[in-house]
């Protein structure tokens, strides 16, 4: 099976254009399931009701971070969605840490955890990864590990290699050129990369992030027009053994 994650959507207008795009990336390359991080897909920050139902149009998990939590209106949508996804070790809070995706043949489960390093509070990922795992009885298994530290997703890889099918990378909106498969089992990215415009500083306007940084002033996060790409990886799944034969990073433009 073909498995596509799409990297942090940044604000509404990389949403719409990720869904425009998604019918004939899905064709391209004969995708089974899309899961999409969504935590940025909101105007301002986070991911909003509106957000997160135009994501869903193409999308069949939505996976998230940091700022899940920035907009309140998305707390029944937490907890009443089962496509839309926290990181588990935020604790026992609204909303779920991981999911199942039926697809009649097969399942797939789809695990979200935050990292400890430079990042807020949040209990010790590791633990929660095993603690899921004993939960889940399929062998197919995503895990986006949205972290700040390249060491600790590194660690996070190894210490999961042979026993999911991928960890990918998510928050640092770099796409990293280190794809490989560990423990000839799961599929591995330090990170996926953004969905954005690409004349940009990480899907923000660049000029307002350069007045943040030489004023020290605050200031409005805005999004600028240009050509949007998207970051990806293509993920070739055995759906009986969980096994990660591929993995493939995808840097689409407009």
């Amino acid at each position: 099976m073909n498995i596509l994650f799409v990297g942090d959507v940044v604000g509404q207008k990389s949403a719409e254009h990720l869904i425009s795009r998604l019918p004939e990336l899905k064709r391209r390359y004969s995708v089974d399931m899309t899961i999409v991080n969504g935590e940025n897909s909101a105007d301002g920050n986070g991911i909003t009701p509106y957000s997160a139902k135009l994501l869903l149009e193409g999308a069949d998990v939505i996976t998230t971070g940091n700022h899940c939590f920035r907009r309140r209106e998305m707390n029944e949508m937490f907890e009443d969605s089962e496509s839309i996804i926290r990181p588990a070790n935020f604790g026992d809070t609204v909303g779920r840490g991981y999911t199942v995706f039926d697809m009649g043949r097969t399942r797939a489960a789809v695990i979200n955890l935050i990292g400890m390093a430079y990042m807020e509070s949040c209990d010790n990922p590791f633990g929660y990864a095993d603690r899921i795992l004993e939960k889940l009885d399929t062998p197919v298994i995503i895990v986006d590990f949205h972290a700040e530290a390249s060491s600790e997703k590194k660690a996070m890889g190894f210490y999961l290699a042979g026993r999911v099918s991928a960890v990918i990378g998510t928050h640092t909106h770099v796409q990293t050129a280190d794809e490989q498969i560990l423990a000839g089992h799961t599929g591995y990215i330090t990170d996926v990369g953004y969905t954005g415009v690409r004349d940009s500083v990480l899907g923000i306007d660049k000029d307002v992030i350069i007045a943040r940084l030489t004023t020290y002033y605050p200031q409005k996060h805005t999004y600028p027009d240009g050509d949007i790409m998207i970051n990806a990886v293509l993920m070739d799944i055995d759906e009986k053994s969980g096994r990660c034969a591929g993995i493939e990073r995808l840097n689409i433009m407009k």
